[in-house]
């Protein structure tokens, strides 16, 4: 029970760690049109990977809203999230899951957390609700995403999704054949 607390501890903070001031997320000042195609493209990726537990969090809060006239689905998506919560999020990715003696695969765990979300959303028959809110969600977080300038951002190398392009320093990236050998 210790571990399964300090676990849940240490995910906690983890994914704290990762939330962005709601500040920077909701600067007006940093909102501009994209210059170009490209533009937009590139301030999606980087805004994604630069909010992305604050993008989480709004569309969770989107989907919060919608059930909220529907208890019976609100409660069995709280169970199905601490379900995702438990048994993939805040669970040591070294230790299986086991099950009576049997070692469950990640990507069974998965599938199985996968098909208790489908049965959910069709059992309580909230998917339509669910399909718009997640529309909506996905669609204020595109938009934001591609009108917010990433001018301002301070983003650790690894953390930019093209930190592999710019990480510099191995020898490998440094070549442009890579790590290949020539014949």
């Amino acid at each position: 029970m210790s571990s399964l607390i300090s676990g849940m501890k240490g995910t906690a903070q983890s994914l704290t760690a990762l939330r962005r001031p709601w500040r920077d997320f909701f600067d007006i000042s940093a909102v501009d049109l994209p210059s170009s195609t490209s533009d937009a493209t590139t301030r999606i990726a980087q805004n994604l990977t630069h909010f992305r537990l604050n993008y989480t969090l709004i569309l969770l809060l989107i989907l919060f809203l919608s059930l909220i006239y529907h208890p019976l689905s609100l409660l069995t998506f709280l169970v199905i999230l601490l379900a995702w919560f438990f048994l993939y999020f805040a669970r040591d990715r070294e230790e299986p899951v086991v099950i009576f003696g049997f070692f469950i695969d990640d990507r069974i765990v998965i599938a199985a957390l996968f098909g208790l979300t489908v049965a959910g959303l069709v059992l309580t028959g909230v998917w339509v609700n669910v399909l718009v809110a997640l529309a909506v969600g996905v669609g204020f977080v595109i938009l934001h995403a591609a009108l917010r300038s990433t001018d301002d951002l301070v983003m650790d190398d690894l953390e930019s999704p093209y930190g592999h392009v710019l990480a510099g320093g191995d020898d490998e990236l440094d070549s442009p054949r890579g790590d290949y050998s020539g014949i």
